[in-house]
């Protein structure tokens, strides 16, 4: 399970440290692509898997669904830790979620996110204001 939240830098060719806590769930290989609320979202092979044979369930037809799998699997691509345990993030994928130097990297359970240190501090202080009515919706859920 990718649990927690910890910052660091990206360098100039775009090498970022994923946390050692993550390094034994995620493989010698996963998967980063394009996320949700500007972030890139990151998946362990088998939890990518799962993922693709959802998205191959939805129907084709719909023109959201077309829309999604391109913008989604376009940018995707397979990830493999050096050995002090950086990953090279692909200028598509920095772009996207505007990553330069400072860099926060967060486990949400099945995946990982990569996020700018001030896209998240923006998007965590939104969010924190407003958990307590978040929980309350969740009960809707059976959370």
């Amino acid at each position: 399970m990718l649990l927690g939240e910890y910052k660091h830098n990206m360098d100039a060719k775009g090498r970022l440290i994923i946390p050692s806590k993550f390094r034994d769930d995620l493989g010698e290989s996963f998967i980063v692509t394009r996320g949700l609320d500007g972030c890139l979202f990151g998946y362990p092979q088998k939890q990518w898997s799962v993922l693709q044979d959802k998205i191959n369930q939805l129907p084709l037809a719909k023109k959201e669904t077309r829309s999604f799998a391109r913008f989604f699997y376009s940018a995707a691509t397979e990830c493999e830790l050096d050995k002090q345990g950086r990953v090279n993030i692909p200028q598509t994928l920095r772009d996207y979620a505007k990553l330069e130097k400072n860099c926060v990297v967060i486990g949400v359970s099945q995946r990982f996110e990569i996020w700018s240190e001030e896209r998240w501090e923006t998007y965590a202080s939104t969010a924190e204001e407003s958990f307590e009515e978040f929980a309350e919706d969740m009960i809707d859920f059976g959370l």
